[in-house]
């Protein structure tokens, strides 16, 4: 009985990944379409996003004053600052360098948080990380030379791989400080982060831009509501749930889905080089997030184990 049970957390857990991987392959879609600046596109996505989470937070009785210490709200706030410039950088990458590529060179971030790791706890990195490193660096090379005639931008596709790199590094510095936050809930940290991103961005909104037809509205306020209320409930509900090598396998739908969208809403192709690197670095984060072993030669795995046994003798 224990088991059925155990099966069908699981089970309720892929669907709610499944579903919000979905959602969130679309959301470069919806930035594009919305034509709004990357400011304005976050700036409304926390404006919508907050009172959302609030509705969540309020609902599960999260908004109490023992979640609420300075420290909870300093590093939260930090994280929050990270995450906002992660956004920002991300949908700015999106117009120049194409949602495709974006995605690819924005899914290096598993890489930028084992280096932080290492810098900021010390970590080790194992040779078979260090192998993946490479091979994510060697997709990178690959993604970054492509002929002028696949660029999304003329002039701009070096700019917004750059932009990609630059949000999966502040992904990164987020994860790390939200590792610090180890028992408070996730729901109430996005809120935090989101109301943050309000008073952050207000300077930087271009308030006559904001749209003045129905669509586009339609596209942010999706963006605010779905991909960062209903978003956050799905992920973190399925996280709870599921096992970590299925989380991981699961994310994989959220590139697939956002090149997909990419393909089709406009039309973007890639170039043969282009692919080849995007699926280097989609493997190399696969190895890392799986903790896939890329195996030594046998010579060389021999002669490392005579010496370990002749160390222990």
């Amino acid at each position: 009985m224990a088991i059925d049970e155990a099966a069908k957390e699981i089970r309720r857990g892929a669907i709610e990944m499944i579903v919000a991987m979905l959602i969130s392959g679309t959301i470069g879609w919806l930035v594009v379409a919305s034509g709004q600046s990357p400011q304005n596109v976050v700036f409304v996505r926390c404006l919508l996003g907050a009172p959302t989470l609030a509705i969540i937070c309020v609902a599960l009785g999260l908004i109490r004053r023992d979640m609420l210490s300075w420290r909870v709200l300093g590093l939260a706030a930090a994280g929050g600052a990270a995450i906002v410039a992660n956004w920002v950088l991300l949908f700015a990458a999106y117009s120049r360098a194409s949602i495709s590529m974006a995605t690819v060179a924005y899914n290096t971030q598993p890489f930028m948080l084992v280096v932080l790791g290492v810098i900021v706890f010390r970590e080790r990195i194992t040779a078979s990380t260090a192998a993946w490193l490479g091979v994510a660096f060697l997709g990178l090379l690959l993604v970054v030379k492509v002929e002028p005639a696949v660029l999304a931008v003329p002039g701009q596709y070096l700019k917004g791989i750059g932009y990609a790199l630059a949000a999966a590094f502040f992904y990164a510095v987020s994860s790390i400080i939200t590792k610090r936050l180890k028992g408070t809930p996730p729901q109430l940290i996005a809120l935090i982060q989101v109301t943050l991103g309000i008073v952050l961005l207000a300077p930087f909104v271009t308030i006559h831009a904001l749209p003045k037809t129905v669509m586009p509205w339609v596209d942010l306020g999706t963006i605010g509501v779905v991909h960062t209320g209903l978003v956050y409930v799905l992920l973190y509900g399925a996280i709870q749930k599921l096992p970590t090598a299925m989380t991981a396998a699961l994310s994989f739908i959220y590139p697939i889905v956002a090149i997909v969208c990419d393909r089709f809403a406009f039309g973007q192709t890639l170039a043969w080089v282009q692919l080849v690197g995007a699926a280097l670095i989609l493997l190399a984060a696969a190895g890392v997030n799986f903790g896939w072993r890329l195996g030594l030669p046998r010579r060389i795995a021999a002669s490392r184990a005579l010496v370990g046994t002749q160390k222990s003798e």
